[in-house]
């Protein structure tokens, strides 16, 4: 289960400090409801893959 910041205190932050674990964690949560996302949801998502793109990817997270 998640144990971490919430979107509302992460939407107020750069994607560049959040953890791997928060991108993971909302990078999945979206991947689930992608087809109900509004034009806002979208581009939260896009910033989401995006920053992990530039770290390289996802690393195992479960700690």
């Amino acid at each position: 289960m998640y144990n971490g910041r919430d979107m509302t205190e992460l939407s107020m932050i750069s994607k560049k400090d959040w953890n791997d674990h928060e991108l993971a964690y909302f990078h999945h949560s979206f991947q689930q409801i992608v087809p109900y996302l509004n034009a806002e949801g979208q581009s939260i998502q896009r910033e989401i893959v995006e920053e992990i793109q530039n770290r390289g990817g996802l690393r195992n997270t479960r700690e």
